[in-house]
């Protein structure tokens, strides 16, 4: 039996967000953004405001912005998911050992997003932050997880089906165990990442270990990928199923 959704509950939560990304905003403004029906949208605004996810800021006309309630969700979240609190000694134990900036980065909506930052003790090291989005596209995170996604998976955060190149990344992932990202997101940075998998083989994160590509140069890649992928087995739960990319899904 199919489940009806809610239209409404998604109109809020797409208010939510579209808040969150233009704060302070309008009504009108926030209904243009969002390509929605003016009322629909105030109606959900002060159901949001009502249950104090979003405040006004005191503008007049009103402006909405997003209260700290969402970070107390945030951090309950980020504090006690299973899989961080599970990764957290092995990241630790990694950070160690290499003495670079340590993540766990998990898939989100047709992008990747930081869950757990542990920084190098270096003076000059690579700073991302919990929350932040990693591009699909060039990513180590991207290449690393991305072969043991089904076809339409891959499609959806590609946009596309993989071309040629990625193929390649692939390939190099499936065959080693880890994926490699040399400037190609950000110039100078380097990241090495490895694929943790669930039960059945659902890639659900990577483990990234990333620095300067001063520090972390051609000549370290291979040493350091070992070391990440036997870090991301020891917090898997299954055994990974690649998925070729020119495969289609099971």
């Amino acid at each position: 039996m199919t489940v009806k959704r809610s239209r409404s509950a998604a109109r809020v939560l797409a208010v939510l967000e579209g808040i969150a990304h233009h704060q302070p905003i309008g009504v009108s403004e926030l209904a243009r953004v969002l390509d929605d029906d003016k009322s629909a949208v105030q109606r959900a605004i002060m159901t949001l405001a009502d249950t104090g996810w979003i405040a006004s800021n005191g503008d007049t006309p009103r402006r909405w912005q997003v209260t700290a309630h969402i970070l107390t969700i945030a951090h309950a979240v980020h504090g006690g998911g299973d899989l961080v609190t599970r990764a957290r000694p092995t990241l630790e134990a990694l950070r160690r050992e290499t003495g670079e900036t340590v993540l766990l980065t998990v898939p989100d909506i047709r992008n990747f997003v930081v869950v757990e930052v542990l920084e190098s003790r270096y003076l000059l090291r690579t700073v991302p932050h919990v929350g932040m989005i990693i591009p699909v596209r060039g990513s180590s995170t991207s290449r690393a997880i991305l072969p043991y996604m089904q076809r339409d998976q891959q499609i959806e955060f590609l946009g596309g089906p993989p071309d040629d190149a990625m193929a390649e990344h692939f390939a190099r992932t499936v065959k080693n165990g880890y994926a490699i990202s040399d400037g190609d997101v950000v110039d100078g940075s380097t990241n090495i990442a490895a694929p943790v998998f669930e039960l059945g083989g659902r890639p659900v994160a990577a483990i990234v270990v990333s620095g300067p590509s001063d520090r972390l140069g051609p000549r370290e890649h291979g040493r350091i990928g070992r070391i990440v992928a036997q870090a991301a087995r020891g917090i898997s739960r299954g055994a990974p199923a690649a998925i070729s990319p020119g495969q289609e899904p099971a």
